[in-house]
């Protein structure tokens, strides 16, 4: 391999000193401009690169923060991302971003490399089958803060920005009922996730307010993927009795079941009244649109860098008495309006 060029090199070419060198490279006020120019043409010349990693090691901080999220190829998290950036640059960070592909194991491995990436704090929102803090622990013991968002694991040294889930869930449910919904299925995903088991408190909530059951056999547990909307669909189907009303965990879970229903020969909303959740742009593109939950994603990602940042310059501490929490809004569109 070629060998790296240093500011040593610089220095012999131009027979000045390396301190020279180094202040003109870093733009020191006591280097005049035209040293400087004649330096940087050099170093530019020589294909010079700062070890800004070596720079990092003697500040002790990389202005880097890690993000691991569950997965990029999803509107919600676009957004959240977005959010994330523009705040980590109006403030001189960098994000090094990853996903665990709803893998534990792999977040375990991106965990790790964030770790090793000497990252300042790590911002996570967990995979689905997450289970444990343990692979979090390595930056706890070494004071590196860690701030979860949207899904999250409690801890007492980490904060979180969330929504409330519970009142998000009560309200989509509510409005079903309000149309007149007496047996409303809710399709959800994983409970070990905070967002999935708040819906189901929420739903189950609205049900009991308005003295109505809420059997086992009207809760699906799914993976919330296109296919797992032609499973509901399948299942209403199938049942004995009608189901008149569905809230749906995930907008492209949500629009995949009314497709499938429509082709089962159902009128949406007549026969059945359908809220999903996340205001998903497919929530608009679906015949008739979905009414769903507005979920603010780039506000989320915002406020999350943020609050990092603010703790990591001593302006506020993060921990689980620090959690945020966010508004959600229900969006009421055709597909839920029975009446």
């Amino acid at each position: 391999m070629e060998k790296e060029v240093t500011i040593y090199d610089i220095a012999k070419i131009l027979d000045i000193s390396p301190a020279t060198v180094s202040r003109a490279l870093n733009d020191h006020p006591a280097i005049n401009s035209k040293t400087k120019i004649s330096i940087r043409a050099t170093a530019n010349e020589m294909g010079y690169r700062s070890n800004t990693f070596a720079s990092n090691l003697r500040r002790r901080s990389t202005n880097t923060l890690g993000v691991i999220v569950p997965r990029l190829n999803s509107h919600f998290m676009s957004a959240v991302l977005a959010g994330m950036e523009e705040e980590a640059n109006a403030s001189g960070y960098n994000l090094l971003i990853s996903q665990s592909l709803e893998s534990a194991k792999k977040e375990i491995a991106n965990a790790r490399t964030m770790f090793n990436s000497r990252v300042d704090g790590l911002l996570a929102s967990v995979a689905y089958d997450t289970e444990t803090f343990d692979h979090f622990e390595i930056f706890v013991k070494k004071n590196v803060p860690i701030l979860f968002f949207d899904r999250i694991i409690d801890h007492p040294k980490c904060s979180g920005v969330v929504i409330d889930n519970v009142l998000a869930g009560f309200k989509a449910t509510s409005h079903l009922i309000e149309q007149e919904c007496k047996r409303i299925m809710h399709v959800t995903g994983n409970l070990k996730r905070n967002v999935y088991s708040g819906r189901l408190q929420g739903y189950r909530e609205a049900l009991v307010s308005n003295g109505l059951n809420s059997p086992e056999e009207l809760i699906l547990i799914t993976d919330l993927s296109q296919d797992a909307g032609k499973f509901a669909a399948q299942t209403i189907d199938e049942m004995d009795y009608r189901v008149d009303g569905i809230f749906i965990s995930n907008d492209i879970c949500a629009a995949s079941c009314i497709k499938a229903l429509k082709e089962r020969g159902y009128s949406i909303p007549r026969d059945i009244a359908i809220v999903g959740f996340n205001n998903d742009p497919v929530s608009q593109v679906i015949e008739p649109n979905l009414t769903t939950v507005y979920y603010p994603g780039q506000q989320m990602g915002e406020v999350a860098v943020r609050s990092m940042i603010d703790h990591l310059k001593g302006k506020q501490l993060i921990d689980v008495s620090n959690t945020i929490i966010l508004e959600s809004e229900l969006m009421v569109r055709e597909s839920s309006l029975k009446r």
